[in-house]
C-alpha cells in the first residue's frame, strides 16, 4: 500500500459585517420621524436645518434628496412609499457623496486686493522628485494646476548655447525643461480646476537679451490671459474677482546684480551630507516639530539677510519689454528685515523668506510683518536643506497674514496633508480670503499679535462614530495576514501653537467596520486658523502601526451636524470607500 500525503490548507474568510446605525442616528430618526418607521421629506427637511445647519434648503430640495437615496438603495423595487426607513436615513449620513462636511463651492468674497487672501502656492514647481537629481518637467505643473495651485515657480536659466531659456534647478544635477513648453502647459491648464489668477513667480538668472526672449515667449503665449500693469508698479493689488483667467508675473526687476557667491552652492553640497529629514517617516513628522531647527549646524538661508529667493546672477540692464511685463515686483531693499517689511504707500511688492528666516524674524517683528503683509505679499519658502522635497509647517506663515506658503507640492507627509486641508476651503479654488483680524488695524493703529495669549474664542465638540470602506480599499491581508484590522482613529487641530493638540480613540480589534462612538473637546483661541486633523492607523503589535487613511478639514468651514468624512491616501488622493461618521458641534 502506497504512501499518501494529506495536505490541509486553512483558508480564513474574513467577514464584514455591516455595522447598525449609531444611537445618536436612530435617535435622530425616531425624534424627527415623529416616532414612526419613516422619514418624509418634510421631516427630512426639519432635521436638516435643526441638526445640520442646512438653512438655506427647501422642501423641494429635501424631497430630491429622498428619491435619490431610494432610487440608489432600491433601485429595482417600484417603492409605494416616497420616505426613508432608518437605514435608508443612515445610508445617506454615512455617504461622502451626499453628505460631505463641507460645502465645495466658492464662498469667500473674491473682490478684496490679492494681498488679503492665502494663495496655493507651489515652490520648484518643475521637479518631478528631490531637489537635486529628478527630472525637471511640465508634468508636476500640470498635475499641480488641476489641484488648484495658483501660483507656479520657474527657475530660469541659459542653456548651454546661451541662445534660449531653461527651467531647471541651478547648481544640481536636475536635468531642464524648455520654458516654453512649461508655459504652453500652464496656459493650457491654469483655470482647469479654477477660474482665478494663476501667478507665475520667476527665479530669474537670465542675460539680458534672453530676459527679452523671454518676454517675447510670454506676450505670444498667455496673449490677453497676460495682465499687464498700467503703471511701472502696482499702487494696489487688484482682486482676484477682477484677474478672473488672467496670468501674473511676478520677479524681481532687472537691474544691476551682483555676482552670486559660489559659497551658496557648496554649502549645498556640504549640507547635504548631513541632512537626514525626519521624512524617513512615510508620514512625515508631527508637524509641531517641523521647525526649521531640526538641524541646529546647518548653514541657514537666513544668513543671507534676508535674501529674497534663491541667489540671482542677473547683470546688466535689459529691454523695457521685460519689465513692464512684471506685475508684482520681487526684491528687498538693503538694510536688513526692518528696511525689508517697510511699508511703501505708492508701491505693492512681494517678499521672500525662507522658512528659518521668517522664524527668526517673528520671534523680533511679528506684528511688523503682520503689518507688511495687509498691503504687500510675503512669500514663504523651505529651507535650502531640504532635498527630499519634504516641507516644514505652514501655520506660522498663515498666522503672520504670508500670502505664498511655497510648498513642494511632490512631497507628501502630514505638513502637505495640512495644506491641502487649508485649501479644501473656499470651493478649493486656491484662494482663501485672511481672517479679518489679520487684515484689521485698531484704533490705535495696533495689528494682530501672533504672540499675544488669546481667550477661547470657540469650542469644537467631535465625535467619531464609525468607519467603513477599509475592506473594498484593500486586500484582505493588507493590514494583517490571519485576521481583520485593528482600526483606531487620531483626531485633532492643527493651528496656532495654543490650539494644537492631537487625541486618540481606542483601538478596535478584528473588524472591517469599527464603532468608536467616542467624543472629543477642542478649545480654540483662533479657530478660523484651525484644521481639523484626522488619520486613522491599523494598530500592529510587533512593528510600526499602518497608515489607513487621513483628511485635514479647515474648521472654519465645518457643517455642524453628523457628516461623512472621506479619507485619502498619503499623497492626499481620495479613497473610492473608506470613510468616517463623525459629528461636528460648535460650543
Amino acid at each position: 500500500m502506497g504512501n499518501y500525503r494529506v495536505c490541509v490548507c486553512f483558508s480564513r474568510k474574513f467577514k464584514v459585517t455591516e455595522a447598525e446605525p449609531p444611537t445618536d442616528v436612530k435617535e435622530a430618526f425616531k425624534k424627527y420621524g415623529d416616532g414612526g418607521n419613516q422619514m418624509s421629506a418634510e421631516q427630512l427637511l426639519k432635521f436638516l436645518i435643526e441638526v445640520q445647519g442646512e438653512t438655506q434648503l427647501t422642501v423641494v430640495d429635501a424631497d430630491a434628496v429622498v428619491r435619490q437615496i431610494l432610487q440608489k438603495r432600491h433601485p429595482i423595487t417600484k417603492l409605494a412609499r416616497q420616505a426613508l426607513a432608518l437605514d435608508d436615513f443612515h445610508h445617506y449620513l454615512f455617504s461622502a457623496d451626499l453628505n460631505p462636511p463641507i460645502n465645495f463651492k466658492v464662498n469667500h468674497d473674491m473682490t478684496a486686493p490679492l494681498s488679503h487672501y492665502f494663495i496655493f502656492t507651489g515652490h520648484n514647481s518643475y521637479l518631478t522628485g528631490n531637489q537635486l537629481t529628478s527630472d525637471c518637467s511640465d508634468v508636476p505643473i500640470i498635475k499641480a494646476l488641476k489641484k488648484g495651485v495658483r501660483v507656479i515657480e520657474l527657475d530660469i536659466w541659459p542653456n548651454s548655447d546661451k541662445d534660449d531659456v531653461h527651467v531647471l534647478h541651478g547648481r544640481t544635477v536636475t536635468t531642464p525643461v524648455e520654458l516654453i513648453r512649461c508655459l504652453k502647459s500652464i496656459k493650457e491648464h491654469a483655470f482647469s480646476a479654477s477660474p482665478y489668477p494663476v501667478v507665475i513667480t520667476l527665479e530669474d538668472h537670465l542675460t539680458p537679451d534672453l530676459q527679452a526672449k523671454v518676454a517675447q515667449m510670454l506676450t505670444e503665449t498667455f496673449g490677453e490671459m497676460l495682465f499687464v500693469p498700467e503703471s511701472d508698479s502696482l499702487k494696489e493689488c487688484p482682486s482676484p474677482e477682477e484677474l478672473k483667467h488672467r496670468i501674473i508675473i511676478s520677479t524681481k526687476p532687472p537691474k544691476e546684480y551682483l555676482e552670486a557667491s559660489a559659497s551658496v552652492c557648496k554649502d549645498r553640497r556640504n549640507s547635504s551630507q548631513r541632512s537626514k529629514d525626519s521624512e524617513d517617516d512615510v508620514w512625515g513628522s508631527e508637524p509641531s516639530s517641523l521647525t526649521a531647527d531640526q538641524e541646529e549646524n546647518e548653514k541657514s538661508d537666513s544668513d543671507k539677510s534676508y535674501e529674497d529667493d534663491d541667489d540671482a546672477t542677473h547683470r546688466g540692464h535689459v529691454a523695457s519689454a521685460y519689465k513692464r511685463l512684471i506685475a508684482i515686483h520681487a526684491g528687498k531693499p538693503k538694510g536688513g528685515l526692518k528696511e525689508a517689511l517697510k511699508i511703501d504707500p505708492d508701491k505693492v511688492r512681494r517678499l521672500s523668506l525662507s522658512e528659518q528666516a521668517l522664524e527668526k524674524a517673528a520671534e523680533s517683528h511679528g506684528t511688523e510683518i503682520v503689518r507688511f503683509t495687509q498691503r504687500n505679499i510675503l512669500r514663504v519658502y523651505p529651507k535650502g536643506t531640504r532635498f527630499n522635497s519634504s516641507n516644514y509647517k505652514p501655520l506660522i506663515g498663515w498666522m503672520h497674514g504670508a500670502q505664498m506658503v511655497a510648498f513642494n507640492m511632490q512631497g507628501y507627509g502630514r505638513a502637505l496633508w495640512l495644506m491641502h486641508g487649508m485649501f479644501k476651503a473656499n470651493g478649493g479654488c486656491g484662494y482663501v480670503k485672511k481672517p479679518d483680524f489679520l487684515l484689521s488695524v485698531g484704533p490705535n493703529n495696533e495689528v494682530f499679535d501672533p504672540k499675544a495669549k488669546l481667550p477661547v474664542k470657540k469650542t469644537l465638540k467631535v465625535k467619531v462614530y464609525m468607519g467603513d470602506g477599509w475592506h473594498l480599499d484593500f486586500k484582505q491581508t493588507h493590514f494583517d495576514l490571519y485576521s481583520p484590522p485593528d482600526f483606531y482613529t487620531r483626531v485633532g487641530i492643527a493651528g496656532v501653537p495654543a490650539d494644537e493638540i492631537m487625541k486618540k480613540t481606542k483601538t478596535k480589534e478584528d473588524i472591517w467596520t469599527p464603532v468608536w462612538d467616542e467624543e472629543f473637546t477642542f478649545p480654540l483661541t483662533v479657530p478660523e486658523l484651525a484644521l481639523l486633523r484626522i488619520e486613522v492607523h491599523e494598530y500592529d503589535m510587533s512593528e510600526k502601526d499602518d497608515f489607513a487613511g487621513q483628511t485635514c478639514i479647515p474648521v472654519s468651514e465645518l457643517k455642524p451636524g453628523i457628516h461623512t468624512v472621506p479619507l485619502c491616501n498619503r499623497k492626499g488622493e481620495k479613497y473610492n470607500s473608506a470613510r468616517l461618521l463623525m459629528r461636528f458641534e460648535f460650543v
